[in-house]
């Protein structure tokens, strides 16, 4: 039934797409100037593998940082479980990467209990507050006005991050709430020297941080030309304040700071849209492929529902190891993320407010009638691919994900944001909180283009309470009922076909799992119609067969992150990913 009502809303767009594929759509194959690295386009570097990888027999972890994966493992060598880890690499990222998650922003986790076999789904992510509404960002004239839901009061949703962590750790932790807090006030405290990504942030954000009196404060006027160690005070307060009560995030004092900060400069939030904050348990996408079992994140996280979509419309091609980047597997991959996107354009959003078909999508009768669209002598332009008649909202890439797994089977992965660089690019005064600027991944204006030229579709609007649309992907893959890998990466939309490549790469065609993650990857999202490729060493005649095929090919720098863990016999292996500071450990 499920299927058949979501055959029946595929629209009489298919006929018409294929009249109109090549009227006034067509690409000049053949004619473009490729080399192995674009000199015009930043390039790909790729950190060694002795600096990214770890191995260990009893636990493993791989974050995007540097001190958040040493906090878990000295939770974990203190004698905490791996919530109590998770916790704690969480809590510490959000003072090591600022720019990219916090205490002010939300996330999803899954977490794999290897004596139940259960897999317990949390979602902490951003909500609407009550009285936001679909016209928010528009005019008298309904046109979207520039920069509103990206900076500033209007743009800051209800955090969730506090809560959820509190929700998971009491539930699951074993060590006392208020020690897994320590690593993390103790870097807040004392400082950490900068590295180059935050740099880059604080750079390419100076002007809307400046205009902001404590987000100034901290991030532009605190450094000179002799001192580049970031130090948060206040936000260590904070910690010290939020491990001995969390609910004073949601209710105390640290709440009215919030709210008083976001309200003097025109937000919406109040106190009753924190202290009624609500973090939702869902039920995990789950598939089989490929003689594996795959766990991934469902709506409002379109995240796992794509992945696996992808994984199946590839699952059939005979895949060997020998084909490994070849033009055709490329041509085929990037059909399937094509179609995916598409889907994911027309179907997905906040379950608790549209009828998201998830089995519809990844059901084997689906997967057959999609991948027989697949031309294998052409690729597909995007009228093509049928679809509904919106496209989504732009996702920020700044985002950040932990992965953990032990011996004895237990395994977390969570994706944390703020959304944007340093989110809505506000402190709430006096507390050190980066607030998260979660807002602009709504759709501004339903049928209309946002900011970044991508156009938002109904499920997607802003309605009060409800989540925005994410792409993030926390998965986790099985054998036989034991988890084999954990992964996930930051990257706005590109975090959907990071992961899925880091599993293909893995299980299909055979690479380490640091070739897995570290080697180059496409991209295509349907619209804009082009074909990303990372800009590291890829041969030319790759390239030129793809454009030959109709690719629009455009090179690329980095465009995701991805923290992957696997079991290899009796040995956990991490890799942190080689483009970024991220780094695994073990023991």
């Amino acid at each position: 039934m499920i299927y058949k009502k979501l055959m029946q809303s595929r629209w009489v767009v298919a006929s018409l797409g294929a009249l109109l594929s090549f009227a006034g759509c067509s690409h000049s194959i053949g004619t473009a100037t490729f080399q192995e690295v674009d000199p015009a386009v930043r390039k790909v570097e790729i950190a060694p593998e002795t600096q990214v990888e770890a191995r260990g027999k009893k636990v493993m972890v791989s974050t995007q940082g540097r001190a958040a994966t040493q906090a878990a493992i000295k939770i974990l060598r203190s004698g905490g479980n791996l919530v109590d880890a998770a916790v704690a690499a969480s809590l510490a990222i959000s003072v090591e990467r600022p720019q990219s998650t916090g205490l002010g922003g939300g996330g999803f986790l899954i977490y794999h209990e290897a004596k139940s076999g259960k897999n317990y789904v949390f979602d902490f992510r951003e909500r609407a507050p009550a009285s936001a509404h679909q016209n928010l960002y528009l005019d008298k004239k309904r046109q979207v006005i520039p920069n509103l839901s990206l900076t500033g009061g209007l743009s800051v949703a209800v955090p969730g991050l506090v809560r959820g962590l509190s929700a998971v750790h009491k539930r699951f932790g074993k060590m006392r709430w208020a020690k897994v807090f320590g690593p993390a006030i103790d870097l807040a405290t004392r400082g950490f020297e900068l590295y180059p990504y935050i740099k880059l942030a604080i750079e390419d954000e100076k002007e809307n941080l400046s205009r902001y009196k404590d987000s100034k404060r901290i991030f532009i006027d605190q450094f000179t030309a002799k001192n580049s160690v970031l130090r948060q005070p206040e936000l260590a307060q904070t910690l010290k304040t939020l491990a001995r009560d969390p609910e004073d995030f949601y209710r105390g004092r640290i709440a009215s700071r919030i709210v008083g900060t976001v309200q003097r400069i025109g937000g919406i939030m109040t106190m009753d849209d924190l202290g009624q904050y609500e973090v939702k348990e869902r039920v995990a996408v789950e598939a089989d492929w490929n003689g594996y079992h795959v766990v991934s994140m469902p709506p409002p996280s379109s995240g796992g529902t794509h992945v696996v979509q992808i994984l199946k419309l590839l699952e059939h091609e005979g895949f060997t190891p020998a084909d490994y980047f070849k033009p055709r597997t490329l041509h085929l991959m990037a059909s399937a993320m094509q179609q995916a996107f598409a889907d994911r354009a027309r179907y997905l959003g906040d379950p608790d407010f549209v009828r998201v078909p998830v089995k519809g999508l990844i059901s084997d009768d689906y997967i057959r009638l999609e991948r027989g669209k697949f031309n294998d002598d052409r690729a597909r332009k995007q009228v093509e691919v049928v679809a509904g008649a919106a496209s989504f909202s732009s996702e920020s890439s700044e985002t950040s994900h932990l992965s953990l797994m032990d011996s004895d089977g237990n395994v977390i992965v969570s994706t944390q944001t703020v959304n944007g660089w340093f989110g809505s690019k506000v402190v709430a005064e006096g507390t050190g909180i980066v607030l998260n600027n979660e807002m602009d991944d709504f759709s501004a204006k339903p049928g209309a283009a946002n900011l970044f030229g991508a156009v938002g579709g109904d499920e997607n609007s802003i309605q009060p309470k409800k989540t925005p649309l994410s792409s993030m992907s926390p998965t986790i893959v099985f054998k036989d009922g034991k988890p084999v890998m954990a992964v996930g990466a930051p990257g706005g939309t590109r975090i959907i076909t990071a992961v899925a490549q880091t599993i293909l790469n893995y299980f299909v065609f055979k690479k380490s799992l640091y070739a897995s993650v570290a080697a180059p990857r496409i991209h295509q999202q349907w619209t804009p119609d082009q074909l990303t490729v990372e800009n590291q060493a890829v041969p030319a005649e790759t390239l030129r067969e793809l454009d030959r095929l109709g690719w629009l090919v455009k090179r690329m720098p980095q465009q995701s992150a991805v923290m992957a863990i696997v079991r290899e016999g009796n040995q956990l292996i991490g890799v942190a990913d080689p483009r970024d500071i991220g780094t695994s450990a073990g023991f």
